[in-house]
């Protein structure tokens, strides 16, 4: 199957892709040193499987252009464009008839107004502000902790690498400053996607959330019906 991945950060779903059988790859990301770091990868492993990443927003993608893939994936990216339907509809545009869109997207929180704040002050911040930011989250963080009675927050820290795939204060840093920020519910995405010609393959998804200490993603997989 050809695979397009939306939003390829440093190339490692695209080469996991490779691994699982994919026949195509083709990734996009607007971050130029995203794009760098994801060819250093691919071009590293020697691969047989023709791939091509590109400097490119979802805004911009064509299937008259790269075609349509038979599965479009983008991880916890749409809802950072500034325009996530619309967003939606650029991805779901690119998958091939029968084939399948994968997304993960911020679940809505009753702290959503909090956070669109926090995020937009935290983005545009100077680096003394973002580090007060950040200092004060985790210290909020390890407080809840201990109430919940886990004293044990560097064991947590230590082995957060090895379980997320980066260190604990780069993903603080990243949910800070994750901005733009939209969320959906999973009822809401149904619909779209339904008007869209799609049909929900695998849903994991929770109702809405507190979003304290943060809001988390939910993941959705939809085949086109055609």
């Amino acid at each position: 199957p050809s695979f397009l991945d939306i939003g390829c950060g440093c190339g490692l779903h695209a080469l996991a892709a490779t691994r699982l059988g994919a026949g195509r790859i083709v990734g996009v990301d607007i971050d130029p040193d995203s794009v760098n770091t994801a060819k250093n990868v691919l071009s590293s492993r020697n691969l047989e499987t023709p791939w091509q990443i590109e400097n490119t927003s979802v805004f911009d993608l064509d299937p008259k252009v790269l075609g349509t893939f038979d599965i479009v994936y983008s991880w916890g990216v749409l809802h950072h464009t500034g325009s996530m339907w619309e967003a939606v509809n650029k991805a779901a545009a690119m998958v091939s008839p029968n084939g399948l869109l994968a997304v993960a997207l911020y679940r809505t929180t009753y702290m959503d107004p909090f956070w669109k704040f926090e995020k937009r002050l935290y983005s545009g911040a100077p680096a003394f502000v973002q580090e007060f930011l950040k200092s004060s989250y985790i210290g909020a963080f390890r407080l809840a902790n201990m109430i919940r009675g886990r004293h044990d927050f560097q064991t947590y820290v230590t082995s957060y690498k090895s379980v997320r795939g980066m260190d604990f204060d780069h993903d603080v840093h990243d949910w800070l400053g994750g901005y733009p920020y939209e969320t959906a519910l999973a009822p809401e995405v149904d619909r779209w996607m339904t008007n869209l010609g799609f049909k929900a393959e695998r849903v994991f998804a929770r109702p809405k959330s507190s979003g304290v200490p943060s809001s988390g993603c939910d993941e959705y997989v939809y085949r086109l019906q055609i």
